[in-house]
């Protein structure tokens, strides 16, 4: 049959890598969404030990920086920490409230959340690839409402692409840096940032800032 020879020249393998790649990041959507960013918890505490093991590790922040408690739900934030009144909570390397997520992007889902966007831009690129093969270009209103939907679906995949592809980059970035987008927009405001001897006292190269966040 047709399809037993479409199977044998391979060409069935293409649309399901592209169903199993919406279906993983359909999957990955809503396990960033839903997970724990790295809530701090109220009965936690910051011991002494780890302080003293954050001025060994970053030996640029002044030691009269003291942790201070939030003035929202009153845990003592560890440094990088913030509250997002969104969520009500402390999230500890706070990187930003995600509106598409309506979670935080944090410490414990910031890694999947690069991976979720990586995949939805192979997603969104392959996508206009076969929207964009599916169009041939007459000067006619006939042809226009033959294909108002291709281009309709072309547009907007274009417009999400370059969002998505916008947001990877800024992220990698970022990330290269040892920064996050709170702290790289919020700079002056931060007092461990503001009274540091360097711009980015966590910066340990990029070989280094990748490998920690990642592995």
């Amino acid at each position: 049959s047709d399809l037993q020879k479409q199977e044998e020249r391979g060409e069935l393998l293409q649309p399901l890598i592209f169903v199993l790649l919406v279906l993983c990041s359909v999957l990955l959507y809503f396990k960033v969404s839903l997970m724990d960013p790295g809530f701090v918890k109220p009965e936690e505490e910051v011991k002494e030990g780890e302080n003293k093991g954050q001025g060994v590790v970053i030996p640029q922040i002044p030691g009269d920086i003291k942790l201070r408690r939030c003035g929202y739900c009153l845990v003592k934030q560890p440094m990088r920490a913030k509250h997002c009144q969104l969520c009500q909570h402390c999230v500890r390397r706070y990187d930003h409230h995600c509106p598409w997520l309506e979670n935080c992007v944090g410490e414990r889902n910031h890694p999947l959340f690069i991976v979720y966007l990586s995949v939805q831009l192979v997603v969104l690129l392959w996508g206009g690839q076969v929207a964009w093969s599916g169009l041939y270009f007459e000067q006619s209103w006939e042809w226009l409402q033959r294909n108002i939907f291709l281009l309709v679906s072309f547009l907007l995949i274009f417009i999400f692409t370059i969002v998505v592809l916008l947001l990877l980059v800024s992220h990698l970035y970022l990330i290269s840096c040892n920064t996050t987008t709170w702290e790289f927009m919020s700079h002056h405001r931060i007092s461990y940032l503001r009274h540091s001897e360097l711009e980015n006292p966590f910066d340990q190269g990029i070989i280094l800032n990748l490998w920690r966040f990642f592995c």
